[in-house]
C-alpha cells in the first residue's frame, strides 16, 4: 500500500507574490526576486519488486546516448554497510521494452551512495564499466553491449575522462575505512593505519591497456601548507575526484583528521575547543584541490574546512556547496579554479545542501538539485534553478523512511539522460525501498 505521505504537492506561491501584497517600502538593497512554481510532470516508476533497484552518484552518466539503456544495480534490502558476501547484480532497464531488466554482471565492491561505480564509457560504442573484487584485488570491468562479453581491467575507477581514454581512482579500502559509505569493504591493512602514505593516493589508468601510474601521493598533499593550521600529521583520505570537460584538471577532496578512528577524533575535538573556527568538524576537515591530470600544478580551491558537493561549470569554474575561506556562511557559490575569486549561485533559492549538476545541452543555465530529508515528514526536494532568471522549477517531494539514514540513506542523487531531457533518481518513497524513477523535463527547459 503507497505511504499517504508520498509525493505531496504543495502549495507554491512565488516571493514576487508576495511583495506585491506588502506596502511601498524603502529597502537598503532591493530583495532578489524569482518565481516559485510545481511541475505538472510527475514521476514514472521505472522499478519495483521484492528487491531493490538504484544507480548511486550524481555525476555520471546513467543512460546511454541513445537514452534507450539505464543503468543500475540491484541488491536485498537491508540496513548495515554491504560485506563482501552481499552480491549487487549489475543490470539495464530497456526503456523501450517496458522498461524490461537485464543482468549483465555482478559486483562485490560496491557502497550505499556511490554503487559500484557504474557508468557508460564516454565516446564508446555501447561500453559499460564498474568495479569489483577479483584474486584479491580491485578491478574494473568493461562490458560490451553488442559482443556482450566483458573484459577485466587490473585496477578499479573513481572518474572517467571525458574522451573516455583514462581514468583516475584511489584505494577504495582506506576510503571505506575513514569514510564508510563511499568505499568498499575489502581493506589492506597496511595502509588503513599510515596517516599520508607515499606509495599511494591518486592513480591515473590507461583504459585500454589497464597500466596505471601514481600521479599525486598522499604524502604530497598531506604536506600542503594550511593558514589555518597544518594538517600535514593528520590521517588522510581522497574523495570525489572528477575530471574537467576538457580532460585537462580534475578536482578533489582531501579529508583528514588527527585520529585514525571516528570515536577517537570526536572525544579528541570534544577536549580541543581551539579547534573551533578551524574548519574541524566532530569528523574531518576538508580542503577542496584540483590539479593537472598529471599530477602537476596542485592547488588548493578552497580551505575553510567546509567543500562538499560539486560539478565542473565549464573547464575552469566549479560549482559547489561550500563556506568561501572569507566567509562563515555555506551556501553554493561558482569558484574559477587556480584564483580565490567566487560567486553565490542561488542565495535566494538553492539555500541547502544538494547534489547539483548542470542539465546537458542548456548552456548551463539549467542546475538539477535536491535535498535532503527535511522536516517530520522527512521530504526530500527535487528541483530545477533557472539560472538567468533565478526560477526554480519544483518537480517533486519524496519521503524517506527513518530507517533509512546515515551510511545507508537513500539520497535521491539526481542525474539527466545525455540529451537533457529526462531526469532519473533513486527514491524509497514507494514500498520503502530503493527503486529509480523518472520525471521528463523537456517542456521545462527546452522553451
Amino acid at each position: 500500500m503507497e505511504d499517504p505521505m508520498l509525493h505531496r504537492e504543495p502549495i507554491q506561491i512565488s516571493r514576487r507574490t508576495c511583495l506585491s501584497l506588502l506596502p511601498a517600502l524603502i529597502l537598503p538593497s532591493p530583495l532578489p526576486l524569482f518565481r516559485s512554481q510545481q511541475s505538472t510532470s510527475l514521476p514514472v516508476a521505472l522499478t519495483s519488486g521484492p528487491k531493490q533497484h538504484w544507480f548511486g552518484y550524481y555525476d555520471k552518466w546513467q543512460s546511454d546516448p541513445s537514452g534507450r539503456y539505464l543503468l543500475g544495480g540491484q541488491v536485498e534490502l537491508f540496513y548495515r554497510s554491504p560485506t563482501a558476501r552481499d552480491v549487487l547484480r549489475v543490470g539495464l532497464i530497456d526503456l523501450e521494452d517496458g522498461n524490461r531488466w537485464m543482468e549483465i554482471g555482478t559486483s562485490t565492491s560496491w557502497s550505499w551512495q556511490q554503487g559500484c561505480m557504474l557508468q557508460w564509457v564516454p565516446g564508446s560504442q555501447g561500453q559499460i564499466i564498474w568495479n569489483d573484487h577479483a584474486a584479491g584485488r580491485f578491478v574494473s570491468k568493461v562490458y560490451n553491449l553488442q559482443t556482450r562479453k566483458t573484459r577485466i581491467l587490473p585496477h578499479p575507477i573513481y572518474t572517467l575522462s571525458p574522451d573516455g581514454k583514462t581514468a583516475l581512482f584511489v584505494d577504495p579500502g582506506r576510503l571505506q575505512f575513514f569514510r564508510p559509505g563511499y568505499g568498499y569493504p575489502q581493506l589492506n591493512p597496511s595502509l588503513t593505519w599510515e596517516r599520508a602514505p607515499k606509495d599511494t593516493g591518486v592513480f591515473k589508468m590507461d583504459l585500454q591497456s589497464g597500466e596505471s601510474t601514481l600521479i599525486l601521493s598522499f604524502q604530497e598533499v598531506a604536506q600542503v601548507s594550511r593558514a589555518a593550521g597544518s594538517v600535514a600529521d593528520n590521517f588522510h583520505w581522497l574523495n570525489h575526484l572528477l575530471i574537467n570537460p576538457s580532460g585537462d584538471r580534475f578536482i578533489f577532496l582531501n579529508r583528514s583528521r588527527p585520529k585514525a578512528s571516528l570515536t577517537e577524533m570526536r572525544a579528541y575535538v570534544k577536549a580541543h575547543p581551539e579547534l573551533q573556527g578551524t574548519g574541524f568538524s566532530s569528523n574531518y576537515v576538508t580542503r577542496a584541490m584540483t590539479a593537472n591530470l598529471d599530477g602537476t600544478e596542485l592547488y588548493t580551491l578552497n580551505d575553510s574546512g567546509m567543500f562538499s558537493h560539486f560539478i565542473w561549470n565549464g573547464n575552469d569554474r566549479i560549482c559547489a556547496w561550500a563556506v568561501p575561506e572569507d566567509q562563515n556562511t555555506a551556501g553554493f557559490f561558482d569558484f574559477r579554479d587556480r584564483s580565490k575569486e567566487y560567486v553565490p549561485v542561488g542565495s535566494a533559492v538553492m539555500t541547502r545542501n544538494g547534489h547539483n549538476t548542470y542539465v546537458p545541452h542548456t548552456d548551463h543555465q539549467w542546475i538539477l538539485n535536491d535535498t535532503y530529508p527535511q522536516g517530520p515528514e522527512r521530504l526530500q526536494e527535487l528541483y530545477l534553478y533557472h539560472v538567468p532568471s533565478g526560477d526554480k522549477v519544483v518537480l517533486g517531494h519524496f519521503h524517506q523512511p527513518a530507517a533509512f539514514t546515515g551510511e545507508w540513506r537513500c539520497d535521491l542523487h539526481p542525474r539527466c539522460n545525455q540529451t537533457g531531457t529526462k531526469v532519473f533518481f533513486d527514491s524509497t518513497h514507494m514500498g520503502g525501498k530503493r527503486q529509480m524513477y523518472m520525471i521528463d523535463i523537456e517542456d521545462i527547459v527546452r522553451k
